[in-house]
């Protein structure tokens, strides 16, 4: 059997490709924002090919030569310390693929900034927000950040994948094949320390999730479901234990408000009944029957009431809680009160489609799980106000 002519065979791999490239962008509309192939040097591990003749493009001149003892993977590293200083966040002095490689390892998204050293926006963005005591800490807690300059190395063929409008620019981005990565944010331009953590957040809530599942590998997805499964149905019988418990409460409750009821009944019916007169006789003079009613009911006990008076002020914490649906309710707490309470409160409101979820506080972002259910509003900073949110959980 003869082999297909050649140009017909680069037509099958065509569309070989094109129908993967598909297949991927229907798997991950839901989480990303667009798809960008790399090219094969960087996927490769050729780095300093992309500097040879072959690869540039006739009109592009020559990049500046390498300083000495400098690798290319650690150029912009250099350069970034060279100008700014040494109080930045950690960028992976590596290729793309390693850093991705890495971001796998540890469930994390990678952070990617593009370095354009002779854009105008490039030194306030880079002393002012990039290198910011907040930006720096948030990036080394959730991110995997990889930096390289967009006119060498590496930086070059990004470019050309990511296509910038304007400098400087940042994209946070996951691994969805060996050749395609998905770009989850782009941000473009000079942006504030708080704008770039807020985006920064808000792509972390929305597409981390989603975009930490296809990273885990067949066996740990696997694990993974089994807790999950497990953690269910302790919740579920906690829920039920909850349950039982409060309807207890309740009928114990019952039971001593109707002792209470009858008790009072029948000294109503005592104070009501006439005062016996001794011997049987009338009174002597007017007034004697009421004086002798007045020193017995002071010789008689007096009531107790049913319910001891309370020491607590009143609520005085205020807690603001949003549910996946939009829905927002508001609940005051006393400042004593434990964060169990905010979970009997939500489980009271049966909102549909809440199932196994945590509470959380959106910045800066902390859970409020099992660990901190006797945990009180006050030491977890909730006093005097404030906002929760319903994350599900798988």
């Amino acid at each position: 059997m003869s082999s297909p002519p050649p140009s017909s065979a680069a037509a099958t791999r065509d569309r070989d490709r094109e129908s993967a490239g598909e297949s991927l962008r229907n798997s991950c509309h839901d989480f990303a924002r667009s798809l960008a192939r790399l090219p094969a040097s960087i996927m490769d591990g050729l780095s300093r090919s992309m500097a040879r003749r072959s690869r540039r493009p006739r009109d592009t001149p020559p990049p500046p030569p390498l300083p000495p003892l400098v690798p290319e993977e650690l150029v912009f590293f250099a350069e970034l310390e060279r100008r700014y200083g040494g109080r930045h966040p950690f960028f992976y002095g590596c290729r793309l693929a390693e850093a991705l490689r890495v971001a796998r390892r540890e469930g994390k998204l990678v952070f990617v900034y593009l370095h354009d050293p002779d854009h105008p926006y490039t030194e306030p963005f880079c002393r002012r927000t990039l290198c910011s005591d907040v930006v720096v800490e948030f990036l080394d807690a959730n991110f995997v950040s990889w930096g390289a300059v967009a006119g060498r190395g590496e930086g070059i063929g990004m470019v050309a994948s990511l296509q910038p409008g304007s400098f400087p620019f940042c994209a946070v981005v996951s691994p969805v094949s060996d050749e395609t990565i998905a770009v989850l944010q782009q941000v473009e331009g000079p942006v504030s320390p708080s704008e770039l953590v807020e985006i920064l957040q808000r792509t972390i809530d929305e597409q981390g999730a989603a975009s930490r599942q296809t990273w885990l590998p067949e066996e740990l997805a696997a694990a993974v479901r089994a807790s999950r499964a497990e953690e269910e149905e302790r919740r579920r019988s906690a829920l039920r234990l909850r349950q039982e418990q409060d309807a207890a409460y309740l009928e114990s409750l019952r039971k001593d408000q109707e002792k209470e009821r009858s008790r009072k009944s029948v000294q109503e019916g005592l104070a009501n009944a006439k005062p016996k007169v001794s011997n049987g006789l009338r009174p002597r003079y007017p007034g004697q029957a009421a004086r002798e009613a007045s020193k017995t009911a002071q010789a008689r006990p007096p009531a107790q009431n049913g319910t001891e008076p309370s020491h607590r002020t009143e609520a005085n914490t205020k807690v603001m809680i949003r549910f996946p649906n939009g829905e927002r309710k508001q609940q005051a707490f006393h400042h004593t009160d434990t964060i169990r309470e905010i979970y009997r409160y939500v489980d009271s409101l049966v909102i549909p489609g809440i199932g196994n979820y945590q509470l959380v506080r959106s910045y800066p972002r902390k859970t409020y799980g099992r660990q901190q259910l006797e945990m009180t509003l006050q030491d977890a900073g909730f006093h005097p106000s404030v906002t929760l949110y319903i994350e599900q959980l798988q």
